[in-house]
């Protein structure tokens, strides 16, 4: 008879099956799949490490080893305070976009009832981010795809029920009209990988719906045309954060110069020391 392995002993094999298949966080993956199965925190596994591993264990193992994200495999992405329900259909939230986030919850601090778009929303993070914090923010999230928005409506659902959800793609002219010269605060995660040289990007982003990570051959197929809907959108002084890719950091700067449209100009930088995402203001009448 097949004796099964305690928790503990089957979260350190599982580690180096990970390890050897590349896997960036080993140790970390597999204790979260583990603590996936059995209910509970990663946290709490050194309470449970007796007990027989969950059944179902190696085969999870076994999809994160063919770099499966790990996010697809328990189904929720964790940012910030939430967790994001995700899966195939839709791009996974970064720790990048948390950086965003919290930018533009703090640069909203100081204005009263204010109205936010997340333009390519996708699952809903950086809306729900700002909504979950300020409930009096009148928010609206933008996606273009019917299978990410599919999964948007489940995170508004469970996270925010205000939200109002607006299946449009966010590069063509003249969208949400009724928001015109009114909006507080942009923000926008958009497809921004350049095609150029990505052969280099981790297995696991293949995983992700290809329009949803790629920006055409520079990264800039959505940020450029974007960039008006942004300036429309915005009232005077209002403000806007777009994340991009850490090599694009100059023709984002310069998109926003070149329009004339906005100031304060300025790329921040993530945790790793890379140009992240670039936030500038709408300027007023002269």
């Amino acid at each position: 008879m097949r004796v099964r392995k305690t928790v503990t002993a089957a979260v350190r094999d599982a580690a180096a099956v990970l390890a050897a298949a590349g896997v960036d966080t080993p140790l970390v993956d597999a204790q979260l799949i583990a603590a996936h199965l059995l209910g509970c925190g990663r946290m709490d596994l050194f309470l449970r490490g007796d007990e027989v591993a969950p059944e179902g264990f190696g085969e999870l193992v076994a999809r994160r080893a063919r770099r499966e994200p790990l996010q697809y495999i328990t189904g929720t992405a964790p940012v910030g305070a939430l967790d994001l329900e995700v899966g195939p259909g839709v791009f996974i939230p970064r720790p990048e976009t948390e950086l965003l986030a919290e930018w533009g919850i703090a640069a909203i601090a100081d204005r009263t009832a204010p109205v936010v778009v997340d333009l390519c929303t996708g699952s809903g993070t950086l809306a729900l981010s700002i909504a979950v914090v300020r409930r009096d923010a009148t928010v609206t999230a933008v996606e273009l795809d019917p299978s990410a928005a599919e999964w948007t409506r489940r995170n508004i659902t469970a996270h925010a029920p205000a939200v109002r959800l607006v299946e449009v793609d966010a590069t063509q002219r003249g969208i949400l009209r009724e928001l015109h010269r009114s909006v507080d605060l942009v923000l926008s995660n958009p497809p921004y990988v350049p095609e150029r040289g990505s052969d280099d990007v981790p297995p696991e982003v293949r995983h992700d719906p290809h329009h949803a990570v790629f920006g055409g051959a520079d990264g800039m197929s959505v940020i450029l045309p974007m960039l008006e809907n942004v300036h429309v959108l915005l009232k005077d002084g209002g403000l806007c954060g777009i994340e991009h890719d850490d090599t694009t950091g100059d023709a984002v700067r310069m998109a926003f110069a070149d329009h004339g449209g906005f100031a304060d100009i300025r790329t921040h930088r993530d945790l790793a020391g890379r140009e992240r995402f670039t936030t500038a203001s709408r300027l007023g009448p002269s």
